[in-house]
This record gives structure tokens, C-alpha cells and sequence, in this order.
């Protein structure tokens, strides 16, 4: 007897809002490259090739030996956890919030930025983005069914955020989120406290709630300190930012970061988070609440100086492969301008020919067009062979 062919239920209109993840047409091609026999060297992924702090790795094992540590995390963290985050934002910062009511621990900070658009975008509602920004704070908006203002960022700035153009917008009405990153995520853009004093007055005029997005908050050189968005006076009324390990103590795999907001927005979050998962593996808490607690400061300047050297080693390169880079102070990033304007033929090229993956500008917003980045996440040998594949590439041009 024949079978019959089964036809699949029409898939849901929201993914076609969705674009394609960036990432994954990049993972895809190389993995057809890598499956021909080429030797890709990825400059593309912020992914730290470092491993964390050795007590972190330790903590996890001793954990991990425990009867009792292999149950369900809770929705709510292990509240070791809880305590050691809020603990380095008063170290760190001199913010101090109820660990609580005002922390809650997430599956990675990327998790917990879609999902904040889930508590709080309605279809009809919107979000402000900066035109150069984290997929994710665009595709959590759109999942959720809102709508996306672009926020000018003004490279003559530092890339800082034009309010008063933004104040123009009539759209402005809709919006109920403001998304801001810094160190910044593509640019490398940093900040300073008056900075955050201007977004939280602004917030607080057009009732917005400001989502300050902080991963790279000790990834940085120069003698530059990032601040938190949560040191404004009153931030902490209109103010949720989001923390993860993943750059802070080289822990991107392990999925651990937190948010820290008002009572009623850990709440909202919850509602969906607590639909969606049952909370971390009890010795990634543990060790994560290691790493909080008893990370010198020494660890991570010896990392982040192997991170400049490696950035220094871009920036001097950047001009003998056609870019043009603009010098950052933070992030795991080398962001540069292609000087023959096309950033998706630049970065094709590049990956077929010389078998070096970067990241096109585009993929981080319209703003985001002729301008490329380099990530300095990857060891310093095959950094060099990467930037000298660069070289011979872009010279022997035809």
C-alpha cells in the first residue's frame, strides 16, 4: 500500500517577519567550506577563546560530584547566585539591589532580551533600536509582534544616540522599550555616566523603559572603566540592564548572565521565563557565583590585555586590507569602514578567497553598511595568519 505524502501545518505568520540569523548563513557557508577541506579562520564570532578563571572550572567539577546538585535549578536561581550578582554591582558599581526581588538570573543575557519584548510588546506597540545594534533587541521585538524605531547613532559622536532627532519622531508614542549597549556591540563605542544621565532623563520624560544591555562592561583598555546605566540617580524606576558571564569571565558557553531591574519588571520577565524553562544546572550557579565572588581584578586585566595587544595588531593592519577602523576602548571588537564602500562583497571575498570569516556591517543595521567587524577573540598566531591571508588577498586583487 502506497504512503500517503504528509503535508506539514502552515508554519506561523510571525516567522516572516523574521530575517534569517546572520550568524547562521555565515555558520552555514563556512561549514560547506570547511567540509571541501578549507581551513576557515573565524574573526567573525565574539565568541571568548580563552577559558574562564581555573577556581570557576574547579567549582563546577566539585559541584557537579554532588548527589543533591542535579535536580531542577528553580525559576528563580539558586539564591547564592542572586546574591553574588548583587554583590559585584555594589562592589563594582556602588548600585545596590535586592538579590531577591531585583535580580534574576537568565540562560545567557540574550535569552532574556527576547523574552523582555515578550513581557512587555504588544502588536501595535514598538521599540526604539539603535540603527547599529544586537540582533536580538530587533528580533525580540518583531517576535513579539511590535513594531522597530531606529535610533540614530552618530559616528561623529563616538556613536551616541541622537535624542533629539528621536524626540521628533511621531512614532515615539508607541514605543514602551529603549535599547542602548555600551562598551557597544558592533562599534566598540563606549560611554560615560553623563551619558546614561541623559537616557534615563529622557526615559523618564516619554515613560520608557530603558534596556541598557552590559556584557561588555569589563572588556576594556586604556585605562577606560565602563559604568552601568543602573548609577544615575533614580535609574533603577525606569531602568533594566542585563549582565552575562560570557565576556566577563570567558563563560559564553556555559549560558549564565542576569538581569536587574524594578520588582515588577523581574516579575513580568519571570511570567515568561518560567513558561519557557526551569532554570540553570545547580553547578553553573555555583560557579558562576565563584567567579562573581572571588575573581581578582588581576585575571581579568591580564586577560584584557591580551585582548588590546590583539586589537592593536588589527587597528595597525586595517589600512593594508582597504579599511579604514575606528579606535575602540572596549568589546571584543575592531569595527572598520570598507574603503571601496561594499561590506557583503568585501566579507564574501574575503571567506572565499582568502578563507578569513568577518562579520558584514550590515547584519547590525543600516547603519551598519560599508563597514565591516573583526573580532579579536581568537588566538594570536592564527590572528597573525589570519591578517597576512588578508593581505595577500586584498593585493593581489586583480
Amino acid at each position: 500500500m502506497a504512503t500517503q505524502t504528509f503535508s506539514l501545518p502552515k508554519a506561523a505568520a510571525r516567522l516572516d517577519r523574521l530575517p534569517p540569523y546572520g550568524f547562521e548563513l555565515i555558520n552555514r557557508r563556512i561549514g560547506q567550506l570547511t567540509a571541501a577541506g578549507a581551513d576557515i579562520i573565524r574573526l567573525d564570532m565574539g565568541s571568548p577563546d580563552m577559558p574562564p578563571p581555573p577556581p570557576v572550572i574547579e567549582m563546577l567539577q566539585r559541584s557537579a560530584q554532588n548527589p543533591k546538585s542535579h535536580g531542577y535549578g528553580g525559576y528563580r536561581g539558586l539564591p547564592a547566585f542572586r546574591k553574588a550578582v548583587a554583590a559585584y554591582y555594589e562592589r563594582r558599581f556602588g548600585v545596590q539591589v535586592d538579590a531577591d526581588k531585583e535580580v534574576l538570573p537568565l540562560i545567557g543575557s540574550k535569552e532574556g532580551i527576547v523574552n523582555l519584548a515578550l513581557a512587555f510588546i504588544d502588536r501595535g506597540d514598538a521599540a526604539i533600536v539603535p540603527d547599529l545594534n544586537y540582533p536580538a533587541y530587533t528580533m525580540g521585538t518583531l517576535m513579539a509582534g511590535g513594531d522597530v524605531i531606529l535610533m540614530h547613532l552618530d559616528p561623529a559622536r563616538n556613536y551616541e544616540p541622537d535624542l533629539d532627532a528621536l524626540r521628533e519622531q511621531p512614532e515615539l508614542r508607541r514605543a514602551k522599550l529603549l535599547w542602548v549597549n555600551y562598551p557597544n556591540n558592533p562599534t566598540g563605542a563606549t560611554c560615560d555616566l553623563a551619558l546614561y544621565e541623559k537616557l534615563v532623563a529622557f526615559c523618564r520624560e516619554h515613560r520608557l523603559l530603558l534596556c541598557s544591555d552590559n556584557p561588555y562592561a569589563e572588556v576594556v583598555y586604556d585605562g577606560y572603566r565602563a559604568p552601568s546605566a543602573l548609577q544615575v540617580e533614580g535609574a533603577l524606576e525606569c531602568t533594566v540592564e542585563f549582565m552575562s558571564l560570557s565576556k566577563l569571565y570567558n563563560m559564553a558557553g556555559w549560558r549564565l548572565g542576569a538581569c536587574l531591574a524594578r520588582r515588577e519588571v523581574i516579575e513580568a520577565l519571570l511570567t515568561i521565563k518560567s513558561n519557557m524553562d526551569s532554570g540553570h544546572f545547580h553547578p553553573i550557579y555555583e560557579a558562576g557565583a565563584l567567579a562573581l565572588n572571588e575573581t581578582p581584578q588581576s585575571w581579568i586585566d591580564a586577560r584584557n590585555a591580551i585582548y588590546q595587544a590583539r586589537r592593536d595588531v588589527l587597528l595597525a593592519a586595517c589600512p593594508s586590507i582597504g579599511l579604514s577602523p575606528f579606535k575602540t576602548s572596549g568589546s571584543l571588537y575592531v569595527w572598520a569602514r570598507v574603503e571601496e564602500g561594499d561590506d557583503v562583497a568585501y566579507v564574501q571575498a574575503a571567506l572565499e578567497q582568502a578563507h578569513v570569516s568577518l562579520t558584514p556591517g550590515a547584519m547590525y543595521g543600516p547603519a551598519g553598511k560599508g563597514y565591516v567587524r573583526l573580532s579579536i577573540s581568537v588566538a594570536d598566531e592564527r590572528l597573525q595568519e589570519a591578517i597576512a591571508r588578508l593581505k595577500a588577498w586584498y593585493s593581489g586583487r586583480a
